[in-house]
C-alpha cells in the first residue's frame, strides 16, 4: 500500500484588498460625519417674568376688499395707486416711530394688490408688518 504524502501548505493571505476596503470605509465615515463646533464661551442669559406687554397704540389697518380698493383705518382711499397708499400711510403714522401694519384682505383679492400694499408699507417706512386671517371653521 502505497501512501501519498502530500505536503500541506497554510493558507496565505493577501492583506491589500482589506487595506484597500478598510481605506474606503474610512474615506466613506470622514467625509459623511458632520463636525459640530462647540462654543468655548459660556454666556449666561438673563431671565424674564411672564407680564403683559407695555401698551401700545393700535396698529393702522389696511383693509382691500374683492375689487382691490384700499382702506386705511376704515377710510376709503380716492384709487389704487401705490403712491396714494403711500401718502395715506405717512399721513396715518405721522410722527414718531411707526406702529404695526395689518393688512386684511379679502379672499377673492387678487394677490398683486396684497403684494402693492406691503410695498407701499415698505415706502412709507413701515417694518412690521402681519396679514390678517380668520380661524377655519369645522
Amino acid at each position: 500500500m502505497k501512501f501519498r504524502h502530500t505536503i500541506r501548505q497554510d493558507p496565505d493571505i493577501n492583506l491589500t484588498p482589506l487595506i484597500d476596503v478598510v481605506f474606503l470605509l474610512l474615506i466613506f465615515f470622514m467625509v459623511s460625519t458632520t463636525f459640530t463646533k462647540e462654543s468655548a464661551i459660556t454666556v449666561d442669559l438673563p431671565e424674564a417674568t411672564v407680564e403683559a406687554p407695555p401698551e401700545q397704540e393700535p396698529p393702522l389697518e389696511v383693509l382691500i376688499d374683492a375689487q382691490g380698493r384700499f382702506y386705511v383705518n376704515q377710510k376709503a382711499l380716492v384709487n389704487k395707486q401705490m403712491e396714494t397708499l403711500v401718502r395715506a400711510l405717512r399721513q396715518a403714522i405721522g410722527e414718531g416711530p411707526p406702529p404695526p401694519l395689518v393688512i386684511s384682505a379679502d379672499a377673492q383679492t387678487p394677490h398683486q394688490y396684497v403684494v402693492t400694499a406691503m410695498d407701499a408699507a415698505r415706502h412709507a417706512g413701515i417694518e412690521r408688518l402681519s396679514l390678517a386671517t380668520k380661524q377655519k371653521q369645522d
